[in-house]
């Protein structure tokens, strides 16, 4: 099983990665939900960073899935990673037009050799569901 040989540390989604000199990478508009004036949205640009620890070769995948998982809204080519024994690298998945149709929970999934290693919720909201997201949790506060 690869799970011995491949960790994956941490994922994160932002707007764009660039690589500058010395092969540092760059970090543009990191976010964990999308907030938009009104749905549906096309994000014209996005990428997924997934970090890795291990050892030796694997194949990895992005992949978002809609709120009740049943529909696919994008995933990325497989990505061949190789690691030395010990080595660690930085894998960016770019994603372009993505079409976001309706609020919700979106699910954005890291898999390693066809296994799913992680899995974590994506909030897309609008400005009537930003609203509604306030006001519940304004109420669910008064009553605690």
């Amino acid at each position: 099983m690869h799970n011995q040989s491949l960790q994956l540390v941490y994922t994160l989604l932002c707007d764009d990665v660039r690589i500058e000199m010395g092969n540092k990478i760059s970090l543009m508009g990191i976010f964990q939900n999308i907030m938009v004036e009104k749905l549906p949205v096309s994000l014209i640009k996005f990428a997924v960073i997934n970090h890795w620890m291990g050892e030796g070769n694997h194949q990895t995948e992005v992949r978002i899935l809609s709120p009740d998982k049943l529909n696919l809204v994008v995933t990325s080519q497989p990505t061949d990673i190789d690691l030395a024994p010990g080595g660690f690298t930085d894998n960016v998945s770019f994603f372009v037009n993505v079409v976001f149709p309706s609020a919700g929970t979106y699910w954005v999934q890291t898999l390693a050799d066809a296994e799913l290693l992680e899995e974590f919720p994506l909030i897309v909201a609008d400005a009537g569901n930003v609203e509604e997201m306030r006001l519940a949790d304004e109420i669910s506060e008064t009553i605690n």
